[in-house]
């Protein structure tokens, strides 16, 4: 009996690895990257406080596309451009694409935040910024309507000389990040707003991040799997960050994954003593 049990227990843990293996093999086929999923663990890409299907909230996997299977990355500007032939394009609710990248090419955490604009390099010197009108200049600046707290939706890029080709990158909530970008050096030097000023993202060695160069890029983000990831941000202490709505859908989604295949052994069950009532009534009246 004890054989029996345990030789149970190998087939099904066999049968589980199996499945995790064979589901992790077909996302890697899909996506060309690895790991193929990522968990957000912040609220910076958040649009609504309860959290929603179609932005990024903590606490979803984020299924991430290789870069080398994207035809180009797409960003704000890009996407808000009339005339442009990527206007009108959306992912996670906003315009232009969200990536996954290495602050400054380091090994810490990485950061998924959503590509604003890209600094290129003109052939006849200084810098382009596809998705605008600037062609060949030695600082970059704009103002942008984005929609940011609590500075009346103005995003100002001033008098930004870039390091190097490379994209501008800032978060989705408008109320943590306020009109600010993650490279620091690139925001509204005559702000006297001191939260623009202080404002910027610092890699694992305090140095601030520049903008992001295409061989920091991890991938794309690609398809929302909403609320699964706040299981693994209660082992790491990043759960407060997920919205309260989160853990209530989460708690669905559990509760139904238990409960789906009881209720199917309990119909299969009913379905097989119907069936052998059946039969047995039947054999009765033959003899």
């Amino acid at each position: 009996m004890v054989v029996d049990v345990t030789s149970n227990i190998l087939r099904e843990a066999a049968i589980s690895i199996c499945l995790v293996v064979a589901i992790l093999s077909g996302l890697w086929a899909i996506t060309g990257s690895w790991p193929p999923l990522v968990v957000v663990e912040s609220n910076s890409m958040i649009h609504s406080e309860n959290g929603e299907i179609g932005s990024i909230d903590a606490g979803d996997l984020i299924l991430v596309d290789s870069p080398s299977r994207v035809d180009h990355i797409v960003t704000y500007v890009e996407s808000i451009q009339t005339g442009n032939q990527y206007f009108g394009y959306n992912s996670h609710g906003m315009p232009g694409d969200v990536i996954i990248y290495q602050k400054n090419g380091g090994g810490d955490t990485p950061v998924i935040h959503r590509a604003i604009l890209k600094a290129v390099s003109n052939q006849s010197g200084g810098w382009d910024v596809p998705g605008t009108d600037i062609r060949g200049v030695e600082e970059i600046s704009l103002v942008l309507e984005y929609q940011c707290y609590p500075h009346g939706g103005k995003l100002r890029i001033d008098r930004w000389v870039p390091n190097h080709e490379g994209y501008l990158t800032t978060g989705d909530n408008e109320k943590s990040n306020g009109c600010r970008i993650d490279q620091l050096r690139a925001t509204d030097h005559n702000a006297s707003d001191q939260y623009i000023q202080s404002q910027g993202l610092k890699d694992e060695n305090g140095n601030p991040v520049l903008e992001v160069r295409d061989d920091w890029i991890i991938g794309v983000a690609s398809t929302e799997i909403p609320w699964l990831g706040s299981i693994k941000l209660l082992t790491t202490g990043a759960w407060p960050a997920v919205p309260n709505a989160s853990w209530t859908k989460l708690s669905f989604v559990i509760g139904a994954i238990l409960i789906l295949p009881i209720l199917f052994d309990t119909l299969r069950g009913a379905s097989e003593k119907s069936g052998k009532e059946d039969r047995d009534h039947n054999q009765g009246e033959d003899e």
